[in-house]
């Protein structure tokens, strides 16, 4: 089945003209051709109408200034002169396939022109009249004048009109014409915008198609063009890779943490199928009741570290963010574990910046602090170094937790932030301490960078500058 057909799709003219009307994209670009053709319709109409009219006032003004002119002639030199003037005018060779004159006595006998006599050519009119008149014996349509003399003689001085009406009829049909082409190539763009549109289109359908069956690996292609398309499907891809990292990290976590619980589990199983055999010592029954209780605690933080992350990397908690001060949450992290500290033998060291602050969850990011210091002490070994401190750089401020220990191998750092990866695995825990690390900073538009520092570690969450992301 090819791409776009569905089973009992209706075919044949009637059914493809639907198809085609009901396309978004179709009806688009016909109004838009539409609209072309009734502007160029408007621009040749007034086009048409100012090119006649300027030739029909042309004539016009011939006509007025040969009307006064045999007037003054019949003024001044009489009837005969100006019938002699009028023939005169006629054999010139000068427009004679045009000129209309007539020149006749007021009882309607003929003088001079070439003009047949007729009553309506008798009477002056008001102006300048089109009439059909016999010229040469000949029907014309003309454009006339007719004026009374003095002597009651009636002068007639017109043009021949059948020039004009053909070049009307030219220019009439040529608008015709360009109008039917017009609407032709409008549908004709249609068509092709409607086509071009459907195959861009397609691409991202077909690709939906293919993810929707279940392969999350397929993506747009993306054309050389640096269009609006080109961009869209680009975006795609990035929603499309963020997914499909995501959706990896959800069977992952899946598999992990079914992995992770069926050892605490079956340890709990075991002490509590032990605990509950007939004649088992009290003394028993009750340090496999506190090892259970214990195994379940753990596993409940494990649970609300899961939850945790979760929680931060949909970023629901990002509306309620506040000014918050950096110092503050340092300080309070720093007396909370300067006991741990100092049972493991580490040296726990404080330094801190003037009024460094940050719009975020203090909550959050005091549980982002509290998991890269319990890392350090728990890793850096015995007896090390651990300094704790807040930095202000231009439009950011830093979280920074940095110690002398033996560190991280730069092949590592970039797996350390997977959900229950643990490099030292005789070490307690889970492997989601930085996990859920990298899920704050991301949740606060910050970055999580593990460098070395020659000896130990450093660990640096850089967050924008309160103000700093207002300004931009």
């Amino acid at each position: 089945m090819a791409y776009g057909d569905y089973p009992g799709r209706q075919t044949g003219p009637l059914a493809f003209a639907r198809r085609l009307w009901q396309s978004v994209a179709f009806r688009l670009a016909l109004g838009y051709g539409v609209s072309v053709v009734l502007f160029m319709m408007v621009l040749l109409s007034v086009l048409y109408v100012q090119t006649i009219g300027v030739l029909q006032n042309r004539i016009d003004r011939q006509l007025v200034s040969a009307n006064h002119r045999l007037m003054s002639h019949f003024d001044t030199y009489g009837l005969e002169r100006l019938a002699d003037d009028i023939t005169e005018t006629l054999t010139d060779g000068v427009n004679s396939d045009t000129e209309v004159y007539l020149l006749a006595t007021a009882s309607g006998k003929k003088i001079a022109g070439n003009l047949a006599v007729s009553r309506d050519l008798l009477k002056p009119t008001f102006g300048i009249v089109e009439k059909q008149v016999l010229r040469d014996g000949r029907p014309s349509y003309s454009r006339f004048r007719t004026e009374q003399l003095a002597d009651g003689s009636i002068l007639v001085v017109g043009r021949d009109m059948r020039d004009q009406k053909d070049l009307e009829q030219l220019i009439g049909n040529a608008l015709m014409a360009a109008a039917v082409i017009s609407v032709l190539l409008a549908i004709v763009g249609a068509v092709v915008f409607r086509d071009q549109l459907e195959s861009r289109v397609g691409a991202i359908r077909r690709t939906a198609a293919q993810i929707e069956a279940g392969d999350l690996t397929q993506r747009i292609p993306v054309s050389g063009k640096d269009d609006e398309f080109a961009r869209l499907s680009h975006d795609i891809n990035l929603m499309l890779d963020r997914i499909e990292i995501l959706m990896d990290g959800v069977r992952h976590v899946s598999n992990t943490i079914a992995h992770n619980l069926r050892t605490p589990l079956s340890r709990i199983r075991a002490k509590l199928e032990v605990a509950s055999r007939p004649g088992t010592d009290p003394a028993q029954v009750a340090q496999a009741t506190a090892f259970a209780i214990r195994e379940i605690e753990e596993l409940t933080v494990v649970f609300d570290k899961l939850l945790q992350i979760a929680e931060a990397e949909s970023g629901a908690r990002r509306q309620a963010f506040q000014p918050v001060s950096l110092n503050e949450i340092v300080s309070d992290v720093a007396e909370l574990y300067e006991p741990v500290a100092e049972e493991k033998g580490v040296e726990l060291r404080v330094h801190m910046d003037d009024e460094v602050m940050a719009a975020g969850d203090k909550d959050l990011l005091a549980s982002a602090v509290a998991n890269l210091v319990d890392n350090a002490i728990k890793y850096a070994g015995s007896p090390a170094r651990v300094t704790v401190s807040t930095r202000q750089d231009g439009d950011t401020v830093s979280l920074v937790v940095q110690d002398n220990g033996p560190g991280i191998q730069a092949i590592e750092r970039s797996k350390v932030g997977t959900r229950f990866f643990r490099l030292n695995r005789r070490v307690p825990g889970y492997g989601l301490g930085l996990a859920s690390v990298t899920a704050i900073a991301s949740l606060h538009h910050a970055t999580l960078h593990l460098d070395d520092a020659a000896p130990g570690l450093v660990a640096r969450i850089t967050l924008p500058r309160l103000g700093s992301m207002t300004k931009r």
